[in-house]
């Protein structure tokens, strides 16, 4: 049996390698860190904040009917009892949805925004969500998000006979949001059997190609997805708005004054 003494020594002596030992994985896990930040530095772009408000749309150069349209006050409730569905998701354009559902209301219309049911992507894709997705959505100016909108309804909770038009406003990512959808795009093949108005602005008339409904009909779109619209089977004009049958189809922010006239001007006719 070793001495007492022996057995303490080799415990002492051993403690300076612990030291060194516990220094080098310490070392070592942060020279991993640092690696990892670095990878992730890299595959980070800059971030950086526009604001575009709406006033901006209004004042510039060539929109001067588009600012008399917003600041002319509205005399006559020509769309008194007349009930609108708005059909959005994440990345509307903004005043493609504002726009319009505030011209509606004051002509004494009933809106509803109807969103898809909340439904995040797997965990594998490693986003995150905002507590308020559940019953918001978000808009954007241009590609660049700016705000959120609180939903009315969800898309399975709606019915045709509940609204008497539905309109779905662009963005870039909307369309691609409410596309994937079956309770939407079920929702708007039924509202086309019905024969009442449906209306899409921007890049919205996509939706309605994925709902097949475009075959034999004049329309239009955003520039860039009129080639869509065509192989869709419609007949494209670039025109700011073009009503044919049930279906009323715009361009652009622009347009949107145009667009909701148009709107109303069906529903008058009902």
């Amino acid at each position: 049996m070793k001495p007492i003494y022996q057995i303490l020594m080799t415990g002492l002596l051993s403690i300076p390698s612990l030291i060194n030992l516990n220094a080098q994985t310490k070392m070592k896990a942060e020279q991993v860190k640092s690696y990892e930040l670095e990878v992730v530095n890299q595959l980070t772009t800059s971030t950086a904040i526009v604001n575009m408000p709406v006033s901006h749309l209004l004042n510039a150069p060539g929109n001067e009917a588009l600012r008399d349209f917003f600041f002319t006050p509205v005399k006559e409730k020509t769309l008194q009892g007349k009930k609108i569905a708005v059909i959005a998701a994440d990345g509307f354009e903004e005043i493609e949805l504002t726009g319009p559902v505030w011209y509606f209301k004051q002509l004494g219309a009933r809106v509803d925004i109807v969103a898809p049911k909340f439904n995040p992507a797997p965990a594998r894709y490693g986003l995150s969500y905002p507590e308020m997705s559940k019953t918001h959505i978000m808009a954007i100016q241009y590609l660049q998000p700016v705000g959120w909108i609180k939903f009315d309804r969800t898309a399975d909770q709606v019915k045709v006979s509940d609204y008497d038009a539905v309109f779905i406003p662009g963005g870039a990512w909307n369309p691609d949001n409410l596309r994937y959808d079956k309770d939407v795009i079920k929702f708007i093949q039924d509202f086309n059997k019905s024969g009442k108005l449906i209306a899409a602005i921007c890049h919205a008339p996509v939706v309605l190609a994925s709902a097949d409904v475009l075959k034999g009909k004049k329309l239009t779109g955003y520039w860039n997805i009129q080639v869509d619209l065509k192989n869709a089977g419609g007949t494209v004009t670039d025109e700011p708005v073009v009503t044919d049958g049930n279906l009323v189809t715009s361009r652009h922010p622009i347009d949107v004054a145009d667009f909701s006239r148009a709107v109303e001007a069906w529903l008058i006719r009902k």
